[in-house]
């Protein structure tokens, strides 16, 4: 019967994810002709290192700053029960609202004529607008912004899971709040934080709309050479891209997924 139940999902992913993503990376072997002489360009490629050291940099950046926005926000919605509807409801706002129109919204907040250079010039702060969209500190702000609620969720799953008589023993000895978040709250909720840096990093990866509408012509990510590639009808070489995009991500997967606490952190998510 499970079988059963499951078997439309399994054979739509088959025919639709599966075949399609097998067919793509096999290219990047066979086109032209069977080899693997394109993977062992890569080592030599200066654009693919740049641009993969670039992608990785982006990633980090990101996933270090969704963490340090996202852990407060999400030791809010656990501890404010009063708040906490208006803050759940902040944090699922970015999903209900398109990426693309996310992306074109910082792109006006960004601008060289923008609200945020209008409002610094109109208070006489800058003497002229600050050049932040197209480069690498706009990518970083919009794909922070969209990328939090993946950070944020896990955490705050991860402190609902914290018993409540935990703190108030450590009070009771003598402990001071901080104290107590530094040794008791923080340590049990690291599972959750490396859930959720774990989703961030590798949706990170695979960012294409933000970074192609605020980031900047020279730095590029993975992705969008990819696109960039397949543009160019350079089939072989975009397919070969995308494997290693593809075992970066399943590899870092595969070892985060063995640390100790993920695997029960992904649980406590599914339930």
């Amino acid at each position: 019967m499970p079988l059963l139940l499951t078997a439309p999902l399994v054979l739509f992913m088959l025919a639709f994810y599966a075949v399609p993503v097998v067919s793509m990376l096999m290219r990047s072997v066979s086109d032209p002709t069977w080899t693997v002489a394109n993977y062992a360009a890569l080592p030599d490629d200066p654009v693919f290192l740049k641009v993969f050291w670039n992608t990785l940099v982006t990633s980090l950046i990101v996933t270090v700053g969704t963490l340090l926005m996202g852990y407060p926000v999400a030791l809010a919605l656990v501890r404010a029960p009063k708040w906490a509807p208006v803050i759940l409801i902040l944090i699922l706002l970015p999903f209900w609202t398109s990426v693309l129109v996310r992306s074109y919204a910082w792109m006006v907040l960004l601008g060289r004529h923008g609200l945020i250079n209008e409002s610094l010039l109109a208070a006489g702060l800058l003497d002229r607008p600050l050049r932040i969209l197209n480069t690498p500190l706009a990518t970083q702000i919009a794909m922070t912004h969209i990328l939090l609620p993946y950070m944020i969720l896990p955490i705050a799953n991860a402190l609902r899971q914290i018993d409540p008589s935990l703190a108030r023993a450590a009070s009771g000895l003598g402990a001071s709040p901080f104290a107590t978040f530094r040794q008791v709250t923080l340590p049990l909720s690291m599972p959750g934080v490396a859930a959720g840096m774990l989703l961030v990093f590798v949706l990170a990866l695979g960012f294409y709309i933000t970074p192609a509408m605020v980031g900047g012509p020279r730095e590029i990510t993975l992705s969008m050479l990819i696109s960039q590639q397949v543009d160019q009808l350079n089939w072989a070489y975009a397919a070969t891209l995308s494997a290693v995009l593809l075992a970066t991500a399943l590899g870092l997967i595969a070892v985060c997924y063995r640390l100790p606490g993920i695997r029960s952190a992904f649980r406590m998510n599914a339930r």
